[in-house]
């Protein structure tokens, strides 16, 4: 099973500025992207299901041109929820009671349906009045195709091609193109792992398609082709995939320092070995947003001990 939330908050986190400036360039206008700091979970009870939630992902950014800052909440869902808006209000509301600051609320569905437009608004109105009327900002990945993403200079558009409407039959291709984009990106080499695992979780081919697959990459220039291969094969050799789609079943959006230090050992483990006591000792003082980050960066970053020692002396660990 694919741990959809985990996926799409790794991806999103790792492109935030990207995924801002391929949906919301507008807002990029007036955003110093230097500033953006990702803020702690900010939990609150909601009215309507009386549980404990939180937000996907709150950044604090400051406004390019003024010396005051604004948050960016984006949330991610996937197949429609009832109340949904409902609760991205109850998020907004919370948020801007705590800060006092604007706040930019964005939605992003990346389940495979409803292919019809999804409501956008969140409204309450009398006969006389219209009282409230929240919109936050909707991108609704199934109704975007694939195809107009081609050859796109953003790597965002690259990974979340894949969630997008794609035929049956064109699987096989929207892959190749998917990672012929990545292998040709200017990006990091860890950019580069989150962006193909994403890919490759979300378009496993079967036997037909892989044959369409490895017959259309051997139509492309040697150069490029190698690069593709290797983005095919490198990360699973690292174990990247079982790590996302197993080892994150427990998610990092479910905000428990127990399960997010379950995690980030979990996959040290599987990444380097057997985590040794004296270095759990360390793991364990961390905070929870770092013990997120400890996980992300043991899926992409770590090759050995000394990288995750290097990592927690960094952090004063």
């Amino acid at each position: 099973m694919i741990d959809h939330d985990a996926l799409f908050k790794i991806l999103l986190k790792t492109c935030f500025v990207e995924f801002l400036e391929l949906f919301f360039p507008e807002m990029c206008i007036y955003l110093d992207k230097r500033s953006i700091e990702f803020l702690d979970k900010e939990f609150f009870t909601g009215i309507a299901s009386d549980k404990r939630r939180e937000a996907d992902l709150v950044a604090k950014a400051k406004f390019a041109d003024k010396e005051t800052f604004f948050l960016i909440n984006l949330e991610g869902q996937g197949n429609p929820e009832k109340d949904f808006f409902a609760r991205l209000f109850f998020y907004f509301a919370h948020l801007h009671q705590e800060t006092r600051l604007p706040i930019y609320t964005i939605a992003v569905f990346y389940g495979d349906k409803p292919k019809k437009p999804y409501p956008d608004t969140y409204r309450i109105e009398f006969p006389d009045h219209v009282m409230l009327e929240f919109r936050p900002r909707l991108v609704q990945l199934i109704r975007l195709n694939w195809r107009s993403f081609i050859n796109h200079p953003n790597p965002i558009a690259a990974a979340l091609m894949a969630r997008m409407n794609i035929a049956t039959e064109d699987r096989p291709y929207a892959k190749l193109e998917c990672l012929r984009m990545i292998a040709t990106a200017k990006i990091s080499a860890r950019k580069t792992r989150v962006l193909t695992s994403f890919v490759d979780a979300y378009l496993q081919l079967n036997s037909v398609e892989q044959e369409i697959f490895q017959r259309e990459v051997a139509k492309i220039e040697p150069r490029r082709r190698t690069k593709i291969m290797e983005l095919t094969t490198s990360w699973k050799e690292e174990g990247i995939k079982q790590g996302l789609q197993q080892g994150m079943q427990q998610g990092l959006q479910q905000g428990s320092q127990q399960e997010a230090l379950h995690l980030a050992l979990r996959l040290l483990n599987r990444r380097l070995g057997s985590v040794s006591q004296r270095l759990s000792k360390r793991i364990k003082k961390l905070s929870l947003t770092q013990l997120e980050d400890l996980s992300e960066a043991a899926m992409c970053d770590f090759k050995d001990v000394r990288d995750v020692n290097q990592w927690l002396d960094a952090r004063g660990v």
